[in-house]
């Protein structure tokens, strides 16, 4: 799989940690693009010996996840929304991770601090972290997975963050990808066994 990040990378270091344990199997990490060239998840991933790149051009990316024969793409802190045409194209699963319990504070602008913002703005008690298919719709996909976390009452946007990390996303995102690495080996099964019939 290739992951997409334009930051920190802390949901990359969750998957490499997890790769590393053994429980993202049968997930590999083959490669880690961002369009961000300061974004510390390449130094994260330059470290574990991952081919790291930078893109900014969906067109070149596209082909690059081609050459690299990815199967899957999982967008993990990635910043920029992939177009339809992009999707259409990949043809291959590609999954996120959003800081809510979808359908709640999401869509277009509602990336980072900006959930936690608004989650905190409307009261809610509860909060939490979806890792979902992506389609044409910012955040509209299937959902895999969901995991709620408590709201407490002292929270502000960056301690109801780091506590979704914890809590959640650090945990939902390596059970997706083994969900989705599973039925992408099962489906080639099933394809290579139609073709000996």
């Amino acid at each position: 799989m290739a992951v997409l990040v334009s930051g920190g990378g802390t949901n990359l270091q969750a998957l490499i940690d997890a790769e590393k344990d053994g429980s993202l199997s049968p997930c590999e990490i083959c490669l880690v693009i961002s369009n961000n060239e300061d974004a510390y998840a390449l130094k994260r991933a330059e470290n574990e010996g991952i081919k790291a790149l930078v893109c900014k051009d969906e067109s070149k990316l596209l082909k690059i996840l081609n050459d690299e024969r990815i199967d899957m793409l999982v967008l993990a802190g990635y910043l920029k929304i992939l177009t339809g045409r992009f999707i259409r194209n990949f043809q291959k699963p590609i999954i996120n991770i959003h800081p809510s319990l979808i359908p709640s504070f999401c869509g277009k602008g509602c990336y980072g601090l900006h959930v936690h913002e608004k989650a905190l703005e409307y009261g809610v008690k509860i909060s939490g972290a979806t890792v979902h298919f992506v389609n044409e719709i910012p955040d509209g996909g299937e959902i895999i997975l969901q995991k709620a976390v408590e709201v407490k009452p002292y929270d502000t946007p960056v301690t109801l963050q780091r506590r979704i990390m914890e809590e959640a996303e650090w945990k939902l995102l390596p059970q997706a990808c083994v969900i989705v690495g599973n039925e992408i080996i099962g489906a080639k099964r099933r394809k290579k066994e139609d073709c000996i019939i």
